[in-house]
C-alpha cells in the first residue's frame, strides 16, 4: 500500500519507514528537521552519527532499488499537510511527528506551549485534511502508555467498562499524564477519537512503552543508515542511558529508589506491531488503541539487567528523583491486541543488551558524561528559577 511517515528522518520513523519499504509498500517521508534542532539547542547530539535526510534517502535507494519520497514541511502548517496528502495519495499514514520528550516540555513555560502546540494542531490538521481530502485513510498515530500515568488498579486497552449508580457503560479509561508532553498525546487521543466519531474516520492510536534498541535488520544494511541513538538527559530513553554509562565506566544513575515501573519493548517490534495495526486497519468511523509494549520492569530491574550483561564492573548510584511520580507502585498494563494479531516479540535478553552495549563501544568517543544526568526538575516553574538565581520573579 502507499503509506505516508510523518517524523520519518527521526529515531522510529525512520527505521519504520526503511522497513515497510523493504516489505514492498510504497512509502513518502514528511520531516522538518526540528528534532536536529533540539540537539543544538540542548547542546548534545546522537551518540551513532546520523546523515542529512537527503543523504539517507539516495542510501537507501543504492542499497535496496526501493525509492522513498522525501517531503519537507511542519504540520503545523496546514496547507502543507492538504498539498502532501494530495501529491502522494497515502492509503495510510503513520504519525511519529512530535515533540517526544517529557523532560522537554518541564523546561519551563515555552517548552511546555510548544510542545502541547507543536503536536496538538499538527494533530488536529491532519485529521483534517484526511476528513477533507480522503476519510478512508488510516491513520495510525503513535501514543504512549504514560497518558495512563500509574493508577492502583489494572490499565486496559484504551477502554473500560464501568457501572455507576446501576448504569454501565464502556468509556476511555482515566488519563492521569505525567508531564505536558504526555498530556499533548492524551489531548491527540480525545481529538482523534472525536474525528472518527463526526467524519467516520478510521485511527488506530499505538500506546507506546518505553524503546530500547538502535539497530533493525534494515538500517544495518549500511552505516549511512543508522537512526539515533540519545542518551542524554532529556531525550535519552533509560535502557540506552544505561548501557552508555556502563561502557564510559559513570554510574548507572537511578532516580529515587528504581521502583518506578513501565512497559518496554525492542525497536524491532515497534516496526512490528505498526505493520500490523496496518495489514489489520481500523474500521470506517473506528478508534481503537493497542497498548505497545511486551514486558514491564522497574528501573532498578533495568540496570540490574545491565549490571549482569556488561563484562566489567559498574554499579548503580541514587540520584533525586526530577520528576513527580510515584517511585514505588502497582501497574499492571494489558497488552494482548498486537499479540492477538501475530505480534513475536523480541524479548529482553542478555545478548540484546550486550548488542546494545557493542553499538556504544564503537562510538564512545561522541560520549558527552555532562550530558547524561538530570538538567530539568519537575517541581521549579521559571519563575521559581529566577528567584532561587537571585532573580526577581517579575
Amino acid at each position: 500500500m502507499r503509506i505516508l511517515v510523518l517524523g520519518g528522518d527521526g529515531y522510529l520513523g525512520w527505521p519504520t519507514a526503511l522497513h515497510l519499504s523493504h516489505r514492498g509498500h510504497d512509502i513518502g517521508v514528511v520531516d522538518n528537521f526540528v528534532r536536529r534542532q533540539y540537539d543544538h539547542e540542548m547542546g548534545v547530539a546522537s551518540l551513532v552519527p546520523v546523515p542529512n535526510l537527503r543523504h539517507r534517502l539516495q542510501m537507501w535507494e543504492q542499497v535496496s532499488g526501493r525509492r522513498i519520497d522525501g517531503f519537507v514541511g511542519d504540520l503545523t502548517d496546514a496547507p502543507f499537510v492538504e498539498r502532501t496528502l494530495d501529491r502522494f495519495e497515502p492509503e495510510a499514514v503513520v504519525h511519529f511527528a512530535e515533540q517526544r520528550s517529557a523532560p522537554y516540555s518541564m523546561i519551563d513555560r515555552q517548552h511546555a506551549v510548544y510542545t502541547q502546540y507543536n503536536n496538538v494542531v499538527g494533530t488536529l490538521n491532519l485529521l483534517y485534511a484526511i476528513a477533507e481530502r480522503d476519510p478512508s485513510i488510516h491513520l495510525v498515530k503513535l501514543g504512549t502508555m504514560g497518558e495512563y500515568g500509574t493508577p492502583n488498579i489494572d490499565i486496559e486497552e484504551g477502554f473500560i467498562e464501568i457501572t455507576h449508580k446501576g448504569r454501565t457503560d464502556v468509556l476511555p479509561y482515566p488519563k492521569q499524564a505525567g508531564s505536558f508532553y504526555h498530556l499533548s498525546k492524551v489531548h491527540d487521543s480525545h481529538n482523534i477519537q472525536f474525528a472518527c466519531r463526526i467524519w467516520g474516520l478510521r485511527a488506530t492510536d499505538l500506546n507506546q512503552g518505553i524503546v530500547y534498541g538502535q539497530e533493525t535488520d534494515e538500517t544495518t544494511m549500511h552505516p549511512d543508515l543508522a537512526t539515533r541513538f540519545d542518551y542524554d538527559g532529556v531525550f535519552g530513553t533509560v535502557l540506552n542511558r544505561f548501557c552508555v554509562q556502563a561502557v564510559v565506566g559513570h554510574p548507572l544513575t537511578v532516580y529515587g529508589q528504581g521502583g518506578q515501573t513501565r512497559g518496554v519493548l525492542d525497536i524491532r517490534d515497534t516496526l512490528a506491531c505498526v505493520e500490523l495495526a496496518l495489514l489489520n486497519p481500523a474500521d470506517k468511523g473506528e478508534y481503537r488503541v493497542f497498548n505497545q509494549f511486551t514486558e514491564t520492569f522497574s528501573v532498578r530491574q533495568m540496570a540490574n539487567r545491565v549490571i549482569e550483561a556488561y563484562p566489567g564492573k559498574v554499579h548503580v548510584e541514587e540520584v533525586e528523583d526530577p520528576r513527580v511520580e510515584k517511585e514505588e507502585h502497582y501497574y499492571r498494563a494489558a497488552h494482548t491486541k498486537l499479540l492477538d494479531l501475530g505480534l513475536l516479540p523480541h524479548l529482553l535478553e542478555a545478548s540484546t543488551i550486550r548488542s546494545l552495549l557493542a553499538v556504544v563501544d564503537r562510538h564512545r568517543d561522541r560520549v558527552d558524561v555532562d550530558a547524561i544526568g538530570p538538567t530539568v526538575d519537575w517541581r521549579r516553574t521559571a519563575s521559581a528559577l529566577r528567584t532561587t538565581s537571585g532573580l526577581s520573579a517579575g
